[in-house]
């Protein structure tokens, strides 16, 4: 994988698990082999909406292997967080075993250290393979901020770091990251509900979360942008907004798990300490995700 590879609709795949709370690794290849069929350009296990952490190393190895083995040859780009900068390394390290293409690096859990520590850390990640890197910026959940002047720092220290996850919902950032680093990034929206405004700033791939449910409006959302057909764009895009409002909020991974039950292709099955939406808060994304569907474009 190198840079060119990084673009297009990548899929934050979801984890599904059985009623014994393992993970149900025949659904998930059935699941990404649908994302594939539907032009995903790439696979992204073990991120945030992928429960990462909550999964065991031995886990999270078995995951990355029916990935490999079910996207046809597309790229497998493995999340990598852990607690620890030799836990992260580690597992970074058994990505490249497994045959993973790519790695999204991100800052450690728990710890929100400075700038010297976390560029210790990213750096230690991102050298201990020659697998290509993204750097993934979500200041809101990690409390780490990958300012457009730090992406720049990294991206010059590390020929194999090719592209950046931008989640920070300020789109700016996309202008800023393009007026430094021109195309030294590959630059991927993170959040669902602005993508088209990333599109339109220049990024040039989509890191997905409700594309595990509705692949097809997602990838024509981005067709579209891509192509400049800004009314073919909005129009599904002002379709798509209450649903891609759903990756946005605390519980995402609930919401995004149910929106794929709902459609057929899933099941609300999260892991603790996370539980199963209930009650109104339920019947009220019900209601979104069933106007949603009735409504599809």
């Amino acid at each position: 994988m190198n840079k060119s590879d990084w673009r297009g609709v990548m899929p934050a795949v979801t984890t599904p698990f059985l009623p014994d709370g393992s993970v149900d690794h025949e659904f998930l290849a059935k699941h990404i082999a649908w994302l594939m069929d539907h032009r995903a350009t790439g696979l992204v296990p073990l991120g945030s909406l992928g429960e990462g952490g909550t999964l065991t190393a031995a886990e999270k190895r078995e995951v990355l292997k029916t990935a490999v083995a079910s996207t046809g040859g597309k790229p497998v780009v493995a999340g990598i967080s852990a607690m620890s900068t030799a836990e992260a390394v580690s597992l970074a390290q058994d990505a490249e075993a497994l045959g993973c293409q790519g790695l999204m690096v991100l800052p450690p859990y728990v710890y929100p250290g400075d700038r010297r520590e976390i560029s210790a850390h990213m750096s230690a990640v991102i050298e201990a393979t020659a697998l290509s890197c993204m750097l993934y910026n979500n200041p809101i959940a990690y409390g780490i901020d990958f300012t457009p002047e730090w992406a720049e720092e990294l991206a010059a220290k590390h020929e194999n770091l090719h592209s950046m996850k931008e989640s920070s919902a300020d789109v700016r950032r996309i202008h800023e990251l393009r007026r430094r680093l021109g195309d030294r990034l590959a630059l991927f929206v993170g959040v669902d509900d602005v993508a088209l405004e990333g599109f339109q700033a220049g990024a040039v791939g989509w890191i997905a979360g409700l594309v595990n449910a509705f692949p097809a409006e997602s990838q024509a959302l981005f067709d579209h942008a891509q192509a400049g057909r800004t009314a073919d764009a909005e129009a599904i895009y002002h379709w798509f907004l209450p649903l891609l409002r759903l990756d946005v909020v605390p519980k995402f991974v609930q919401l995004i798990k149910l929106t794929q039950q709902e459609v057929g292709w899933g099941s609300e099955s999260v892991r603790a300490p996370r539980l199963a939406l209930e009650g109104a808060e339920r019947e009220a994304a019900l209601a979104i995700i069933r106007e949603g569907v009735a409504n599809r474009p």
